[in-house]
């Protein structure tokens, strides 16, 4: 229901479009890594998405009764940013070892400049210790009302050389971030 809404709501209000959403894997565990501008941005990359999802989001929103409710019908679990939130990467893990689709953003924070923020080494993590589809997502928009958003979805990223050479999460994590703004440079 809350897909159907937000659907609805986002071909309104920002005449959104998505491309290349043949990307993204029909089965198995997905993680669909995007850059971040909004609080709209994983209801935007949810719908776009023909899979269900999931996301983290920063444990503050989960305080009040409403915010928890909303959040966890769509899916959202809470995660205690720069704590090493351990609880919040094992249902992580084990969401993307089961085959669902997860999103995460590299840079773990709004970009409030439109620029790229750093990558932050969490979806390195998961792209070395799954077998997710590591699916790099850029989202193109400012988000004015009645304004053009459209979604990018990327080829697979792969990973396989970063397994075999025991890398760190966070280089991974820098790899995925030039793709999406290699998806960036695309989109012009």
């Amino acid at each position: 229901m809350g897909k159907n809404f937000f659907h609805c709501l986002f071909r309104m209000v920002y005449r959104y479009e998505v491309v290349g959403v043949e990307h993204i894997p029909k089965d198995g565990g997905v993680l669909i890594c995007s850059n971040h501008l909004s609080n709209f941005d994983p209801p935007l990359v949810g719908v776009s998405c023909p899979r269900d999802v999931s996301f983290l989001a920063k444990s503050e929103m989960f305080k009040f009764s409403l915010g928890r409710r909303i959040l966890t019908k769509v899916h959202a679990f809470p995660i205690r940013r720069g704590a090493g939130d351990r609880h919040a990467l094992k249902v992580a893990k084990k969401l993307l070892d089961e085959g669902h689709v997860l999103i995460m953003f590299p840079e773990g924070t709004r970009s409030k400049t439109g620029d790229f923020n750093p990558a932050r080494p969490g979806v390195g993590f998961f792209a070395l210790r799954t077998d997710a589809a590591v699916i790099p997502c850029y989202i193109k928009g400012n988000y004015k009302l009645f304004s053009r958003v459209k979604v990018y979805f990327g080829q697979p990223v792969d990973t396989s050389n970063f397994k075999e050479n025991k890398a760190k999460p966070i280089e991974v994590a820098k790899y995925i971030m030039t793709k999406i703004e290699d998806l960036k440079e695309r989109s012009v």
